[in-house]
């Protein structure tokens, strides 16, 4: 296949409502790739990423939340970035790796020559068609996209050693309980179908050796309540650290923003991180206002075009604000992630008789 030609599909993973946990109170009512950073859904920013690599041929979300919750988002968003975007709904979990595999006929359905694989609850500028270009370069199997963080919190994410001239993956150990590196996983990925044949090597040593193993009852009720499915692949310990140092994987360092989108909190930061990056990828998107005419507007602020905002409120700085939200006079919003059909009026006001706020 000509260069020009080569296919790249791209696997979003989004998981399911009883993978979000941690992000409650605000996946109650609404998934969470689904709540809004920076005026978007969250799985639009990486959704939008992908639209920028070449010869993309198809995008699919793939998770355990019913298959009406993503609907009209999936329609909308196919149609507005014009490329195929289609939900996959996992029937049990199948691991990271897994559920790659388990989906693996349709991913080939475009003979791809590359797939991206990312997880949904990742905030990154996601340097793709560079990344891409940097893994055909290197010439193995799969490339992950790494960054730098402090020692003291290294040990919450996958460590790994690379080779820095080769940009090989020597080393990988996810959560380890003592330091190995400041080079983290990032959860974003290039690899080439030859991944596929990884996943089925390691369900055929996983089912072999299930058939050989003998226990005792006591370790049989034990292997019952601990032991992972067969069918139970994990990227990180299962594929990564296996074929560490053997020419097969590669790292590719991003310098930009990176964060994991794990708690309430963590969608503020990342809901700014996004909003920033729109001065120098979407200017449009950023609202202005001095406070004669519209609002006055500080900083970084998002404000859907159907949404009220009274000229003399005063916005910003990061802050989203949702569609049919009515933002009254005199409000001052500051780091604060507005939702749809959200009404804010009088704050710290004091009345006096015949008043009328």
């Amino acid at each position: 296949m000509a260069a020009s030609e080569q296919r790249v599909v791209a696997v979003i993973m989004v998981g399911g409502p009883t993978k979000g946990t941690r992000f409650r109170p605000l996946s109650l009512n609404v998934p969470k790739p689904l709540f809004p950073l920076a005026g978007q859904p969250m799985v639009h920013h990486p959704i939008s990423a992908c639209r920028r690599i070449p010869n993309l041929a198809q995008i699919y979300l793939v998770g355990f939340y019913e298959e009406r919750e993503f609907a009209l988002y999936v329609s909308s968003i196919s149609n507005e970035l014009r490329v195929p975007v289609r939900y996959l709904r996992e029937d049990k979990p199948h691991g990271s790796a897994g559920g790659l595999y388990s989906f693996r006929d349709y991913i080939m359905e475009d003979s791809p020559s590359h797939i991206v694989l990312l997880n949904c609850d990742v905030c990154s500028s996601f340097p793709l068609p560079d990344m891409l270009e940097a893994h055909k370069k290197y010439g193995g199997m799969g490339t992950l996209l790494v960054n730098k963080v402090s020692a003291e919190s290294a040990n919450q994410f996958g460590e790994l050693v690379a080779d820095p001239e080769t940009n090989e993956l020597l080393h990988y150990t996810e959560k380890p309980e003592t330091f190995v590196s400041d080079l983290i996983n990032c959860g974003v990925y290039i690899f080439t179908p030859n991944i596929f044949n990884a996943i089925e090597d390691v369900l055929k040593q996983k089912k072999d050796r299930a058939n050989l193993r003998r226990v005792s009852s006591f370790e049989a009720l034990h292997s019952a309540t601990k032991a992972l499915p067969a069918d139970y692949v994990r990227l990180d310990q299962d594929i990564l650290s296996p074929l560490a140092g053997k020419k097969e994987l590669y790292t590719y360092q991003t310098l930009d923003f990176w964060e994991q989108i794990k708690t309430p909190g963590m969608s503020l930061r990342c809901s700014g991180l996004y909003l920033s990056q729109f001065r120098h990828t979407s200017p449009h998107l950023l609202a202005s206002g001095d406070g004669k005419r519209s609002a006055t507007i500080i900083g970084d602020v998002y404000i859907h075009p159907s949404a009220k905002v009274h000229p003399t409120a005063k916005i910003g700085p990061n802050v989203s604000i949702s569609a049919n939200a009515r933002i009254g006079a005199g409000a001052r919003l500051i780091h604060c992630i507005i939702l749809d059909d959200v009404e804010i009026m009088l704050l710290y006001t004091q009345l006096w008789g015949g008043s009328q706020p």
